[in-house]
Formats: C-alpha cells, structure tokens, sequence
C-alpha cells in the first residue's frame, strides 16, 4: 500500500491539529519534511516497541556509523524523552544502522520497521544518517515512556547532489557557535553543503597567517550605517573573526552531520576591506578604509598588479589547507571595472595578454576572466575545483568552473548549454533576505523583496528552455543569507525558517511527488521539531490567506480567505480589529464598496496577525482591461486586473500589488462598461533606483466612445530623475475638463535611458505601477 492512501485513518489526527501552541500528543508519522520518496505500511503486523530498553546498534569499527547511533540516541532523547544505549554488533532486536553498498545512491537509504526491530540501511554512512533524520522527524515531541512504531517499509534518495545553503558572515558577525547552530539547523533539513561567505567590502572574518593585516586591519570597521544607506551612522567598531583552528573545527563539525563547507573569497570585486589591509593591491593605491554602508565598493583588486595574483595564491593557499571541500567559490560577481578602465597596469595586463573586446564582452570583463582563470589554475593545482557567481560568465567561462545562478536562471541557462555545472540560486526565489510577508511595517528590516514560503516551495530547477542532456548539467539549488539587515543569529533563524523546510522538498523531491497543500499540513506537525530546538521561526503560515480577485462580470472585488489548518477566521469591514464577535467567514465575500478589511485567524484564544487591505473603488475599478503592450514576464503577477482590484501596493515592488513594464510603455484600454463623466486618472510609481526602477517619464490620457477611435484629453511630461531623488512612492494626478466615455486609453512610458550618474547608465529602466484611478 502507497503511502499517498496508508496514512488517511491512522495518522488523521496529526494531519488536523489547529494550534502551534498546544502540546502534541505522542504518535508517529514518517510524512515527515522532506517527504520520502515511497512509504509502504505492512498491514496486519505488531508495530515496534520503542522504549528505554531499545539498544541502538552499529557496525563494529564503522566510526561514523558510532557517530550516527550516537546522533540517533540524542535526537530521540531531545524529542521524546527517551535515553537510549549504542553499542556496536547487530542483533535480531532493537534498532540497526547498516551500510549497504547494493543501494545505489550513496545518500538513499531503506528503513524497515517490523514487531522486533528498525533497521535502517544506507548506501553509506551518509544515507544512514537521512534515514536517522527521518525517524526522528516521525515522532512528535512529548516525552513518553514508550512509542509505537508502525510496521512498514521506506526507501528514499534526494533528487540533487549539492543541497546548499549559504551565510554571509561578512556584513554582520555571527560567532563559531553560532555557526554550529546553523549547521545543525541544515541537518534537520536534509542540507549537505554550507556556503560561508567570509570576506567582503565591510569585513574579511577569515585568519591567513601570511596575511595577519587581513585581520589586524581588515575584520573591523569603524562603524556602521544605520537603516538603508541612510547617511547616518552608529559610531561604534564592529567586527569579529575565525581563527584557523576555530574554522578547522567547524569543518569537522559539519562533516559528523555529512555537510561539506565550501568557503567563499570573493574577488576581484567586493574587496575593500582586504585593500584596507593592503592598500598596495588596489588600482589607486588607497588609502582604504573597510566600508561602512552597504552595497558594492568601486574599489577592487588591481588585474594588472602582480602582486594581486600572489595575494590571490597566498589566500587560497591556506583556503584549501582549512577546507578540503572539492569545491572553493571564488566570487566574481558585481566587479566594478571603472578604474581598470583608467588604471595603467590594469590596461598595460590587457595590452599584455592582447585582449580585444567584442560584441559579447568588454576588454576589462575579459580581463576578469583572467582574474578567475589564475584562482582556478592555483585550486586546479591544488586539486580542487571553483563555483562563482554567474558573472564568472562575463568575459568567457574559465574551462572548469561551476556557475551558481543568482541573478535569476539566465546564467545558468547559458552556463548548463555551454556544458558547464550549474547551482541554481536565483534570487526571486531563494534570496532568504527578502521579506516573507507583504506587512513589512511589522516585520525586522530587510533588504527589500517578497519571498513566502510557497514561492520557495514552488520553484522549479530544472528549466524547461534546457534539453534533457543539458538539464543534466543542474547539480542542485542553493539558498542565500545575505546579512546587511540581520544583526543577530535570533533573526537568521526567523529569515531561514520554515522557508528552509520548503527548500529542503525542492532540493530533495521529485516534482510529481509535490504538493504544497500537503506540505503544509506536514509543516504544521514539523514546527513542534522547531519549538524543542528552540528555534525563531517565522509564524507567518499561521496567518489568514486572502485572495482577492477582481470579478469584472460582477463588478466586484472577492475576496477568498483560509487558514493552514481550517481554524476560524473573523473579519470586519469598518476598519476595527476584528474578534471573535466580528463576521464568521463561512463563504466568498463580495465587495463593492470602499472600506478597510481586517481579518484574523483565532485559535483557542490566540490571534494570528491581522491581514489589513485598504479597498478604494473608482470608476475603472473591476472593469475589463486590455493590454496593448505587454507585461514584464518577471514581474506580472495577476496581470492587467492587478490595475483595476481596488488595491494599492507599498513601498515593496515585489508584493504582487505591482505590475512592471521594461522596454516599453504602459498601454491599457479600460472598458468602462456604460458611459462615464470623467476628469481625473491618478496613478502611482514605486521607486528603487539601485534596482533599476524609476518613475515614469510621460502619461498620456485618451478617451473613446467606441474603443476604436480615440481622442487625447491630457499628456504630462516627467523629468528624468536624479540621483538624490528619492525612493519610495509617486504619486501622479493628471486633471482634466469634464467629458464622457466609455473606454479609457493610458499610456505611461518607463525610463528608457537610465541616467549616466547611475552604475546602469543607457539601459532601459523598470516601471512599477499598482493601480489605476478614474473618476
């Protein structure tokens, strides 16, 4: 019996339980997150007895089989209560871990519970301890003298290889043991490689005893600014490092839990505070102070510096004694190359190596390829290999690198069709810096973005623009913890969890065995693992989901609420915070008024967070609407309706409230379904200029009786913006006499030339608009 019909009687209680507060009572089920590939029950069988007479056993003189008993015997401890004894041989009775080479993936493993005994067998010690992860995650915490284990049959295996997440100790320090209580968290998630990313423009955190300035000048900056780039400051020294010997010993500790570190040493870019260390390595030669805001430093190593590519050596060259990781990422990415540009040794380099540019590359991206060319000869050497960023492809690949994709999937696109391995890691869906709720008001400062827990859990790796043979060049996904606005370990675990447990069915899954209903109700069970560990985590599932869809047959708003665990929901239109006397929701509401929707999810007593919309109705609202140029694919959310549901967006272009246009203008026909006196359009832009979004330059407004001939009532013209402008939101008002139409013709036109004062000076820019008004 499959597990998808085993489950339904026996473990229905756990699939319906309603409160992340309440204790559980104590029961199995091996649904666990990440789900395992196959789950058979054997029926009519006794279950297995566990209890504080079960011995776990290993094979005699396997030290890491020792080792994963010996795991094994904590985490039940932890969950349940229960001390049980290892000892080494293999009995009839109990719980036996063995390694068998007959399972051909060395991570898979096979778990057979009968009367007598659990016995779990992986390809390898390895696969031993993710059968270990499941048999833990199957008991629901609460101590209890004895557990019944069902009788059945699991086997499972991931679907990638590299199963990454990675931690940016650069912008904020996090100490060795903090470290460890993140690689314990990847444990729990099935993740096997740690991505520490160790230097960067605002701290090198990494000891090189033949580079002692790196750390005596370049782990401490002065201070720090305060919010996003602000131009205020803290005024206080900030900084932190690891000792070689510390780093050793976090590599031995990520390995007893089968994660491999991959260090990161970014270059050539992203180096300022290496150049505070040793000015002498920049194209100007400083003096160089580590930075103190966040972004990216123009100062960079020098290419055409021969004692750059010692320092480069001399690096990595302890790099490697500290890691014996197969893998070093070498950075790459967001490399400035305007003062290579004017630097004389960096163009005597190009004129040395008789490098030309063409239409692809420039002679200075060229001349960054070199850059990572020589780190990958040393490693090469050194018998090992480099992942980078996908800038690595800017001025042709070097020969043998690995490309992790961060800048969407493009560069691993281009990366997997040139036959090189790929990491996928695209930031709209695995930048866990972003915000995972659209309230960012109330929630800690973050870098900007919307991530929840079911974009990471609905990404796909495997793009369907690749052949089969190159999809086979996708070795795995990554996540990434960019650090600038988490000042503390307490907010990496609320930025890391449960959007960690949606990764770990992305990287371990096969798609058809996915589904995000499911995983939910698993999830609800999995936070109580999260709760015995002490863990931060983020409630934000526990809230209400509203969906909102503009009905333009009805004319109005609906509005479709639910909860993770069919809890009640209450709500209310006046703008009062709703309680359990407020409106039940029981079915789809109707809106075709102006008003203020508040709901809330209340469980025995507790009130999730309150879902707030504003709903302003003009007279283009849920009305038909036409695109005449299309959307932004990236960016286009529900599409044209986005323009007419009532809905205004904040400050957060990537919240769904927003549609984007890039390359050409905003052109939309609204029908207005019978003839209207109107004299006003209003609309508004968000604003990021360092993410390439600007306001608008002209609107043009044009009026029709028919929906074919159109007259223009009122044109605006916007100028260009600057580079103190703010960010934030414009709010555009274009005026008008009196007239009557039916159908209503807007057209805004983006920023096709950014400014020349901007790093993206001549491309086109984005256009961000959340809503339409007429009256």
């Amino acid at each position: 019996m499959k597990f998808n019909l085993l489950f339904s009687g026996l473990f229905a209680s756990v699939l319906t339980l309603t409160s992340f507060n309440e204790a559980f009572a104590t029961n199995v089920d091996y649904r666990v997150i990440p789900m395992p590939q196959k789950i058979e029950v054997v029926e009519n069988q006794k279950p297995f007895t566990l209890n504080k007479k079960s011995v776990i056993r290993y094979t005699k003189g396997n030290d890491k089989l020792k080792k994963d008993a010996e795991f094994l015997s904590s985490y039940i401890k932890e969950v349940i209560g229960l001390k049980l004894s290892v000892k080494a041989g293999n009995a009839s009775i109990g719980i036996n871990l063995i390694v068998d080479n007959k399972i051909d993936n060395k991570e898979g493993y096979i778990i057979d519970v009968n009367s007598s005994s659990i016995t779990i067998k992986g390809g390898s010690e390895a696969g031993v301890f993710y059968g270990i992860q499941t048999l833990r995650k199957s008991l629901t915490p609460g101590i209890s003298k004895s557990v019944e284990m069902p009788a059945a049959h699991i086997e499972d295996y991931p679907r990638f290889a590299y199963r990454g997440a990675h931690l940016d100790v650069s912008r904020h320090f996090f100490p060795a043991d903090s470290v460890k209580k993140f690689i314990d968290m990847l444990a729990l998630h099935n993740v096997n490689r740690f991505h520490w990313h160790l230097s960067d423009d605002q701290g090198w955190r990494i000891e090189i005893k033949s580079r002692p300035e790196l750390i005596t000048k370049g782990s401490e900056r002065k201070e720090t600014v305060i919010g996003h780039n602000s131009g205020k400051y803290d005024g206080k020294p900030y900084g932190g490092f690891y000792t070689q010997e510390q780093a050793k010993d976090i590599v031995k500790y990520a390995a007893e839990r089968n994660i491999t570190v991959i260090p990161e040493i970014d270059m050539p870019g992203h180096m300022q505070a290496a150049l505070a260390a040793y000015p002498e390595l920049g194209c100007t030669g400083g003096p160089y102070d580590i930075w103190t805001i966040w972004g990216v430093s123009d100062n960079v190593l020098c290419a055409g510096n021969d004692a750059t590519l010692k320092f480069i050596d001399d690096v990595l060259g302890e790099i490697v004694q500290m890691f014996p990781s197969e893998y070093i990422h070498v950075g790459g990415d967001e490399c400035p190359k305007d003062q290579w540009k004017v630097c004389p040794k960096c163009q005597a380099r190009i004129k040395q190596l008789g490098i030309v540019s063409d239409e692809k590359h420039t002679a200075e991206e060229k001349l960054q390829s070199y850059i990572i060319s020589h780190a990958e000869k040393f490693l090469n050497s050194r018998g090992r290999q480099i992942i980078g960023w996908d800038e690595i492809l800017e001025g042709g690949l070097a020969p043998n690198a690995t490309v992790m994709s961060w800048r969407g999937e493009g560069g691993g696109i281009e990366a997997a069709k040139q036959g090189h391995d790929v990491i996928m890691s695209p930031n709209t869906y695995l930048y866990f810096d972003y915000y995972q709720t659209k309230d960012k008001e109330n929630e800690p400062d973050a870098i900007g973005g919307y991530l929840p827990v079911e974009t990471v859990y609905n990404y796909e790796p495997m793009p369907k623009s690749l052949t089969k043979e190159e999809q086979k060049f996708i070795k795995g996904v990554q996540a990434n913890l960019w650090t600038e606005y988490i000042p503390t370990y307490s907010q990496v675990e609320y930025m890391e969890l449960p959007r960690l447990a949606a990764l770990s069915e992305v990287q371990w899954s096969n798609p058809e065995n996915k589904d995000y209903k499911d995983f939910l109700s698993r999830l609800v069970r999995y936070i109580e693992l999260y709760k015995v560990k002490g863990y931060n985590y983020a409630t934000h599932i526990f809230d209400v989901f509203a969906d909102f869809t503009p009905n333009t047959d009805s004319g109005k708003l609906d509005i479709t609420l639910s909860t993770i665990d069919d809890s009640p929901i209450y709500y209310t239109l006046d703008g009062t915070d709703p309680t359990e006397k407020s409106n039940l929701y029981q079915s789809v509401l109707n809106i075709d008024k102006d008003c203020t929707f508040k709901a809330v999810s209340i469980r025995k007593g507790v009130k999730s967070r309150t879902v707030t919309e504003n709903i302003a109705m003009s007279k283009a609202s849920m009305k038909p609407i036409t695109m005449r140029q299309p959307i932004n694919k990236q960016y286009e959310y529900k599409g044209a309706v986005t323009l007419v549901d009532g809905l205004k967006g904040n400050g957060n272009y990537k919240t769904g409230r927003w549609i984007a246009f890039y390359k050409n203008d905003l052109e939309a026909i609204i029908d207005l379904t019978k003839e209207e006196e109107i004299s006003k359009v209003d609309f508004t832009t968000c604003v990021e200029k360092g993410d390439w979004v600007f306001d608008a330059r002209s609107a043009e407004i044009l009026l029709s009786d028919d929906g074919n001939v159109f007259k223009t009532v009122a044109e605006e013209n916007y100028p260009e913006m600057n580079e103190s402008d703010r960010n934030g939101l414009y709010n555009h008002t274009i005026s008008f006499p009196a007239e009557k139409a039916k159908f209503v013709k807007i057209k805004i036109a983006p920023e096709h030339k950014i400014p020349e004062w901007h790093g993206g000076k001549g491309n086109n820019g984005f256009l961000f608009i959340d809503e339409i008004e007429i009256n």
